[in-house]
């Protein structure tokens, strides 16, 4: 029995009374046995992790991540969506072999675990999945990974991004034979169609039926740029959401990044089927894509969650600045009181694992469940005086901040420092990675 002790912090439990308690979170193999109060350990091998001047939280849940992009991080500013992939992007991923797919993963899982992301939603570029997937199990960060599918006749798509229906279907299969449930569960599979331009209508139909069978989720793009829905448009006769649900994407198992430009029929199409809207707000930014109406789409009853998107539309992977993002964002529209702290912190919390069909495990310190959990310290200057936990979250928190994290009760950062990679040799790695795919 291994047993860990984060003692002595402020606890934002987002359990459903949202309680607000001192003391100490404990965990053995892996499971929350204890929240509140002061705990004394009931075994010999125990770890006892100082949290004074903390907040204790669950890890943040990102529910739309690339991973595979980090190593173009800054060489894709200043464009909107459509060029941006078809300039950059798609020419960069089709450019990646192996070990620059693995080495750019790398990078993203340790800057993600340092800012306190314990979870994602990670979609790869078409090949070298694995690499992803070895990444991640190495840095011991939770991941849901799909590699992308894209099997549209488009002339815009490298022919190294192109792949026939069958080839995709059947990659995405041994995937899942591979990776989905391994470590304990830790690693999972997510059918991961790029967007509807990039597939075939052969290919989304099957995908639908494939993941109900095999209990996999479906992660996504829809309605993030104004000419991606006029292509849409155009293609199908109908809007970005339509489409997914007559090809049978739509349902409680479904994460659908942006979900900007929607008509007010697409948000009670996806309140009806129970799916997931991930809101990317940087990212939005970035490329001129628009604001997405968070409020409207929780007050229609969608799911909500966070994520930073790539790092070529960002620049960064912090968790934290898109909470900040996302608590800001939309008051200067819909009020003051629209998206108050404690409602963003959980979005970026529970929201996102229940996004990833995690909501029974992690995303709220509750026992039983899985020990996700971070300590954030809040005496930085620009944390005091912490008037609130929530408002600290929520307003003031940076991801240089986060001190301690543990994954499925394993300490992967302790006092800032990653704990499972070397900090120096990945950054060396991604450098001469970088310097390779851009001389």
């Amino acid at each position: 029995m291994s047993e860990v002790v984060f003692r002595g912090g402020t606890i934002l439990t987002i359990d459903p009374a949202h309680r607000v308690i001192p003391g100490d979170v404990a965990f053995v193999d892996g499971v929350i046995t204890h929240v509140g109060g002061s705990y004394t350990p009931q075994s010999r091998d125990y770890q006892i992790v100082d949290c004074a001047g903390t907040v204790i939280m669950p890890g943040l849940v990102q529910a739309h991540v690339h991973t595979c992009q980090t190593l173009a991080r800054g060489r894709a500013d200043d464009l909107e969506l459509l060029d941006w992939l078809r300039k950059v992007i798609w020419p960069y991923e089709a450019a990646l072999d192996e070990e620059a797919a693995g080495t750019s993963a790398e990078l993203a899982c340790a800057e993600l675990l340092l800012g306190g992301t314990t979870a994602i939603l990670d979609m790869g570029t078409v090949h070298h999945t694995d690499a992803i997937f070895a990444a991640a199990q190495m840095s011991g960060i939770r991941a849901t990974i799909g590699k992308a599918m894209m099997d549209a006749d488009d002339p815009q798509i490298p022919p190294g991004l192109r792949e026939s229906t069958s080839a995709s279907l059947d990659e995405s299969e041994a995937l899942i034979k591979r990776w989905h449930g391994r470590t304990n569960g830790r690693l999972r599979y997510a059918y991961a169609p790029r967007f509807v331009l990039s597939c075939t209508d052969e290919l989304l139909r099957e995908v639908g039926v494939q993941a109900k069978a095999r209990g996999v989720r479906i992660h996504t793009h829809a309605s993030e740029n104004e000419g991606e829905v006029a292509l849409v448009r155009a293609r199908f006769g109908k809007d970005n959401i339509v489409v997914l649900d007559e090809l049978g994407l739509l349902g409680d198992h479904i994460c659908i990044a942006h979900c900007i430009h929607l008509s007010s029929q697409e948000r009670s199409l996806l309140a009806a089927r129970g799916a997931h809207v991930c809101h990317c707000p940087s990212s939005n930014l970035k490329l001129a894509s628009g604001i997405a109406q968070v409020p409207e789409l929780i007050a229609a009853g969608v799911a909500v969650a966070l994520g930073a998107d790539g790092a070529p539309c960002n620049n960064n992977l912090d968790g934290f600045m898109e909470l900040r993002l996302a608590a800001l964002l939309h008051k200067h529209r819909a009020g003051p009181r629209a998206l108050p702290a404690p409602e963003v912190v959980r979005m970026a919390t529970l929201g996102g694992a229940a996004a990833l069909g995690l909501a029974n495990q992690i995303g709220s310190l509750e026992i039983g469940k899985r020990a996700d959990v971070i300590a954030v310290d809040t005496t930085a200057l620009h944390t005091v005086p912490t008037g609130s936990p929530w408002s600290a979250i929520a307003y003031a928190t940076q991801a240089c901040d986060v001190k301690h994290v543990a994954v499925d009760g394993n300490i992967v950062v302790h006092d800032k420092k990653l704990m499972t990679l070397e900090v120096p040799k990945v950054r060396e790695r991604a450098k001469q990675a970088a310097a390779r795919l851009f001389r």
